[in-house]
């Protein structure tokens, strides 16, 4: 098992909260502080101090790619927004699922003589 909830017992070794930063080093066997809410990663130091720049890495990587595909997207749907709403006007027929009509339609009609 990687990963493990505050509050369980855990033999030796680092387990590090990824979301806070916190490590906590058990000798022996411990019980995790936290009331089972965080997560607790077992990984030793060295291990750590290599992913950092190894997830770095990967960050400057791919970043082009992550910019790119946001702009693309929006682009999209920038473009496809118009015709859409135009589509979905056109077939709508005036009718509006959120409103009852109980007391049916009001005429224009009737609207214009109150």
């Amino acid at each position: 098992m990687l990963t493990y909830k505050g509050g369980n017992t855990v033999g030796k070794g680092t387990y590090w909260d990824l979301a806070s930063g916190r490590r906590i080093d058990v000798v022996g066997e411990d019980v995790l502080a936290g009331n089972g809410t965080a997560t607790y990663v077992r990984m030793s130091s060295a291990v750590m101090l290599v992913s950092g720049p190894v997830i770095g890495l990967l960050y400057v990587i791919l970043m082009p790619f992550i910019g790119t595909a946001a702009v693309v997207t929006l682009a999209a749907r920038k473009v496809l927004e118009g015709p859409y709403h135009l589509i979905a006007k056109s077939i709508s027929f005036g009718w509006q699922p959120r409103n009852a009509y109980l007391a049916g339609k009001k005429n224009k009609k009737e609207e214009g003589k109150k």
